[in-house]
Parts: structure tokens; sequence; C-alpha cells
């Protein structure tokens, strides 16, 4: 077993119990810090297959940009001080583990009987240089506007939270 394959295990079982927390905590916010540490395990996985830039574009949107909109959502609807269980409790967890199990199975069972590609010829490298002078050339005014949405939805929501702290005051 080489190095490389040690690593993608112990990454491999740190973001599938990060999975794991965020379905099964009780806490919303907890299973929100686990939701922000899969996907920082899934960018771990592109940075083993020396795919950097997708490994930063999982950090930046996908672990920052969807984790903040959701704690913006826990802050609009005061979803943290409710401590709503979002375990499914009653008779829902077998029937929920059986179709997991369905699902698994019919996944692997596609993977294995379909005819990967062993040999995809010549591949393009495309540096980091050139990826971000085309973002901030050609994307630049569409990822100006984004940022500039989501600050005005982040103060938004600070505003109402601290408007409904002040009434219940």
């Amino acid at each position: 077993m080489t190095v490389a394959e040690v690593i993608f295990y112990v990454i491999a079982v740190v973001t599938i119990a990060a999975a794991v927390g965020v379905v099964s905590l009780p806490n919303v916010v907890h299973a929100a810090l686990f939701l922000i540490l899969t996907l920082l395990g899934v960018a771990a996985f592109y940075i083993l297959l020396t795919n950097e830039f997708l490994a930063l574009v999982q950090i930046l949107i996908y672990a920052g940009t969807i984790s903040i909109l959701f704690l913006l959502a826990l802050m609009l609807t005061r979803g943290a001080q409710q401590n709503l269980p979002i375990v499914p409790s009653g008779g829902q967890w077998p029937i929920g583990l059986l179709v997991a199990g369905v699902l698994l199975v019919a996944l692997e069972v596609a993977v294995l009987d379909s005819s990967w590609p062993r040999d995809v010829g010549e591949v393009t490298i495309v540096s980091l240089q050139t990826l971000g002078s085309a973002l901030f050339r050609d994307w630049l005014l569409p990822f100006i506007l984004l940022a500039v949405v989501l600050d005005i939805a982040l103060t938004g929501a600070i505003l109402l939270a601290r408007e409904g702290d002040e009434e219940e005051a």
C-alpha cells in the first residue's frame, strides 16, 4: 500500500464520518460545521487527484459560500435558538437505511459493470495563472456581483436579527 493510498483512506474515513455527523446530529449548528468538514474532505480528494483548481473552487464556493448561506438561514429563522432536532424520529430509519443500501448496491453494480476508459490520451494541463487570468478577465463582473449580493444578504440578516433582539428586550 502506497502513501497516497493511506492518505486517501484516512481522508475517506474522516469525510464519511463527517457526513454521518451532518445527518445525525440534533444541533443544526454542529451539523453545519460537520458539513464544512465534509466539503473540505472532498477538496482534499481533489488535491490528491492533483487538481488544485477544483480544490480551491470546492473550498471557496462550497465550504465557504454554502456554509455561510446555511448559517445565514439559521440566523434568519432563529433555528439555532429553537434547538429543533433534525434527526427524524419514528419509523423512518429502517426505510431510509433500506433505500440507502439499495442505492449503494446499484451504484456499485453500475461502476463495476461500466467500461471505463483506461487510456484517456493526451491531457492538457492548464496552469492556475491561466485560470486566474480568465476568471478575473472574462468573469470579473459576475464574480463581483455575486460578492455584492452575498454581502447584502449577510448585512440584511444581521439587521433583521438585531431588530428581533431589540423587540424581545
